[in-house]
């Protein structure tokens, strides 16, 4: 049930695992918002109950919450039926990416959401980082002229476990629709062709991929789990004007950068639905995020021996 005349925004976190516990460390430091009902069935979640904050065991208890909305943690698979249920009960949503793990469950949770006019965004939050705002006002105000290329290196510092590679997607469900969302936004461009190439003694542990954009500019996409200083992010673009990189993700600042473009995207949605702007990426952002990686990852035939 919605709350009504408040200040403070008062978000429900559906999950409480790795990346829930990241969303609540890093809306704590917010003045705006604040995650004041969890969701989690694990024992360990009551550890997170404290003033101004109560846990349930499952998503009936969370929707007995007075809240403003609801930001959605718990694995990629389970995001259809979470939509779906807070969808019903009449509140917006903040949903981690990827919205599903195919670009056709991300179209039909768009539809649930459309269907019952509850405000949804999607949790790219590359969107929130400033320098990368800074880089996208660049490009759209044609500083760095017509656009060559874009390059977008995402490696982290070691692979998942087993158990989380089985219900991910895979490497660019799981990792390569960040820069599949950054590519799109970044240039304003759309992705029109793909082609890969993997790592052939860990194939979902390294990839890349090399793309066309209907502007006329190439990308790059490079994906990787084995990288000695940590999990980095970092983008470069040429122009025919000028040239910019950007590490955006990287040691030793790359917690505090990331906790700080959560934070500053909770907040943005929390404006969104109070009536402000809509700053984060869509349903239909996700829906062509996944389209990409989707048609990045198939592998193609080997050439038949002559």
């Amino acid at each position: 049930m919605p709350a009504v005349g408040t200040d403070i925004f008062k978000l429900g976190l559906l999950g409480a695992g790795r990346m829930g516990r990241t969303h609540l460390a890093a809306i704590e430091a917010s003045g705006a918002v604040r995650i004041t009902a969890i969701a989690d069935p694990s024992p360990g979640a009551a550890v997170l109950a404290g003033p101004g904050r109560v846990v349930h065991a499952d998503l009936d208890g969370l929707l007995t919450e007075p809240l403003d909305g609801i930001l959605i943690a718990v694995p990629s698979t389970l995001h259809g039926e979470a939509i779906a249920r807070i969808a019903a009960a009449g509140l917006p949503i903040l949903c981690e990416k990827p919205c599903g793990v195919t670009a056709a469950q991300a179209r039909a949770h768009a539809g649930i959401a459309a269907a019952a006019a509850i405000k949804l965004q999607v949790a790219y939050w590359r969107r929130f980082v400033p320098d990368l705002q800074a880089l996208q006002a660049r490009i759209a105000a044609g500083a760095l002229g017509n656009l060559l290329h874009i390059a977008c290196h995402q490696w982290d510092a070691a692979p998942p476990s087993a158990a989380f590679r089985a219900g991910s997607g895979g490497i660019f469900v799981d990792m390569g629709v960040h820069e599949f969302d950054q590519i799109r936004w970044l240039t304003g461009q759309e992705i029109t062709s793909i082609h890969t190439a993997r790592a052939g003694f860990a194939p979902e542990e390294c990839a890349q991929s090399l793309a066309t954009l209907s502007g006329g500019a190439t990308a790059l996409i490079s994906l990787g789990q084995h990288f000695p200083l940590g999990d980095v992010c970092r983008v470069e673009v040429f122009g025919t004007r000028d040239a910019a990189e950007s590490r955006f993700l990287w040691p030793p600042a790359a917690d505090a950068a990331y906790h700080d473009a959560l934070r500053r995207q909770a907040e943005a949605f929390a404006a969104w639905v109070r009536g402000g702007p809509a700053q984060g990426a869509t349903a239909e952002d996700a829906v062509a995020a996944l389209e990409a990686a989707e048609r990045a990852g198939i592998t193609p035939s080997p050439v038949p021996d002559r």
